[in-house]
């Protein structure tokens, strides 16, 4: 099991082979705090270090989304697909500042943000990473990605947006790791290796 319950104590996290539920009971907590519906539930069941079953609950809006490798992703029941844009100027981004206010990170976000504004169609921001990649999931979003977040976040997403038949990587292009705190989800290759190429990066400690 992984949840930041689970690691509380200053622990790291340890994914091993053996099935491995990662879970984040409210995802968005800024969110809920403040009434603002963007939260959700996030389960997901990692085999082999290898997602396997995802499901991002949204109980305000009464958003389910779930998907299982191999079997596709959906929302309340309905397969949904990513976006298959491949034009940067006609994509809708996903950023996020995350809680963390460390100077280096917070710099290296503004910086990300302020180079993408003139060159995307637009920049959304939900808080909440789970939710963010079931919108790029959902196609909503061509595209999100954020530094600073944790296993528990992103283990449920992540097979949202693979089985909508998008991209999850790292924010170097590389694959993606669970652990790294770091992710980009796309609908497409050709937006993420965009992306890539313009953003700069950042390497928050792993969980």
């Amino acid at each position: 099991f992984i949840g930041e319950e689970s690691v509380a104590d200053g622990a790291k996290c340890e994914l091993t082979v053996s099935p491995t539920w990662i879970i984040d009971p409210v995802d968005g907590t800024m969110n809920f705090v403040h009434g603002y519906p963007n939260v959700c539930v996030s389960v997901a069941l990692w085999v082999d270090k290898e997602s396997q079953l995802a499901i991002v609950y949204n109980p305000v809006l009464e958003q389910l989304f779930t998907a299982r490798r191999g079997k596709g992703a959906f929302l309340n029941g309905s397969r949904i697909h990513a976006s298959k844009e491949t034009e940067l100027p006609k994509c809708l981004l996903g950023v996020e500042f995350g809680t963390s206010r460390d100077p280096e990170k917070m710099a290296v976000v503004m910086h990300n943000i302020n180079t993408l504004v003139p060159l995307v169609h637009g920049l959304r921001s939900s808080g909440s990473a789970a939710l963010n990649m079931a919108l790029t999931a959902l196609g909503g979003t061509d595209a999100n990605f954020e530094f600073g977040i944790h296993a528990w976040d992103v283990a449920a997403g992540a097979l949202l947006v693979e089985e909508a038949g998008g991209v999850i990587l790292d924010t170097t292009g590389g694959k993606f790791d669970v652990l790294s705190r770091r992710y980009l989800c796309a609908g497409t290759q050709t937006v993420a290796d965009q992306i890539v190429k313009i953003m700069k990066q950042f390497s928050p400690d792993r969980d």
